[in-house]
């Protein structure tokens, strides 16, 4: 949002005559209203058993500019879709303009889109961020994503018969029919893989055990992330991060503060046995993280608000988690092929038996990534969950 005010725009759309009160779309420049915006979900999925609710405290910084550093070089803007005084979908329009300062593109997103099974609600809530964006210039809408593919982004198409895992998304299966039906066409599909240890081959701990003979030749080794030494530890993964990741989605570099930001709130749950960095000759040029899955807890944190006893479960809640997520592995491109990732998932694996993980996801990994999607085939992952971005000109 631009600024948070008082004052309320309204964005009517067109009458209906089957009796319902016509839908409203109001732009959200209040903090009540930016509550309500966060608060909507758990209304919508109440019923939902496998929905997480997201902590308030972090949704409400994420979107408030001053809070989060994306609001300085970038705007958004947060809309609520009201039947009468009922709120029924939420939507953000997003111009990232790093985004399309690095991409040499004109794009415009759409994100947090949230929406009871109404196609008149999904089409006013669309019309409304299209408009917006219009309004900028820009000439495509692009989306889910949650600011970029930086943070949470994608629809679940596929998979809907359990709860996400960390800062991955979730939604009701119909949500796939709104976007399509608002003119959206498929821009890239994603899968999530399932790793359960006991189905697990050995392959990647023999095969790791010759690359690293290999890398040792070549006065590359691995160690775990030194949390006493984590400011120094942020900065150089920073740099690895953003010349090693994939431009073919539309990537865009995180800025130091973004990826500080990042940093600080993964440093309150991070295990750094499951952060691990390759060195040659003491310069890092890879890491690998696999984080804990706190939705385990979060699960229980009634409306994502962590007072008077949410705190209290998430707390206590972290020693009994006993599932992970890989995050992120990357490696510079002038040491790639050399089996650095392939020690990386060796590692993990490792790391993960050893503690008693019961699952792991790797995620997500674009359908485009033969080689990393080969990798999970090879340790006899399962690719339980699939996720889509759409497009539109507009």
């Amino acid at each position: 949002m631009e600024t948070l005010q008082t004052s309320q725009q309204t964005v009517h759309a067109p009458q209906q005559t089957n009796g319902l009160p016509k839908v409203t779309i109001q732009s959200v420049t209040s903090k009540k209203q930016l509550a309500q915006f966060i608060d909507f979900p758990h209304d919508l999925y109440r019923n939902d058993e496998n929905y997480v609710p997201e902590l308030f405290i972090a949704q409400r910084d994420l979107l408030t500019p001053g809070k989060h550093p994306f609001h300085e070089h970038s705007q958004l803007q947060a809309f609520l879709a009201f039947r009468g005084n009922e709120i029924v979908g939420r939507i953000a329009a997003i111009d990232n303009t790093n985004h399309n300062i690095f991409n040499k593109t004109n794009d415009g997103f759409f994100g947090f889109f949230d929406c009871i099974n109404d196609k008149e609600v999904s089409q006013a809530l669309f019309n409304a961020a299209i408009q917006w964006l219009k309004e900028r210039k820009l000439s495509t809408l692009i989306g889910p994503v949650n600011f970029s593919t930086n943070e949470t982004c994608g629809l679940l198409i596929e998979g809907f018969d359990g709860q996400p895992v960390v800062m991955m998304t979730y939604n009701y299966p119909y949500y796939v029919k709104l976007i399509e039906e608002a003119g959206l066409g498929t821009k890239i599909t994603m899968f999530a893989w399932k790793i359960i240890p006991q189905y697990m081959n050995d392959r990647p701990f023999r095969v790791m055990t010759v690359l690293k003979e290999r890398l040792t030749r070549r006065n590359i080794t691995f160690r775990s992330v030194n949390l006493k030494n984590f400011d120094e530890e942020v900065k150089n993964i920073h740099a690895i991060y953003n010349s090693a990741w994939d431009k073919n989605l539309g990537f865009v570099p995180m800025t130091e503060k973004e990826f500080e930001y990042l940093a600080k709130d993964l440093k309150m749950i991070l295990d750094p046995d499951f952060g691990i960095v390759a060195e040659e000759n003491g310069k890092m040029v890879g890491f690998a993280l696999a984080i804990p899955d706190i939705n385990q807890i979060l699960k229980k944190i009634k409306r994502g608000r962590l007072f008077p006893t949410g705190i209290l479960k998430l707390l206590l809640g972290k020693k009994k988690i006993n599932g992970v997520r890989v995050l992120a592995l990357g490696v510079l491109e002038s040491h790639r092929k050399l089996g650095i990732d392939a020690c990386f998932y060796g590692e993990l694996m490792k790391v993960g038996r050893a503690k008693g993980v019961a699952y792991g996801e790797g995620s997500w990994i674009l359908e485009t990534n033969e080689m990393m999607n080969a990798a999970m085939r090879g340790i006899n992952a399962d690719p339980y969950r699939t996720y889509r971005i759409y497009e539109k000109e507009i």
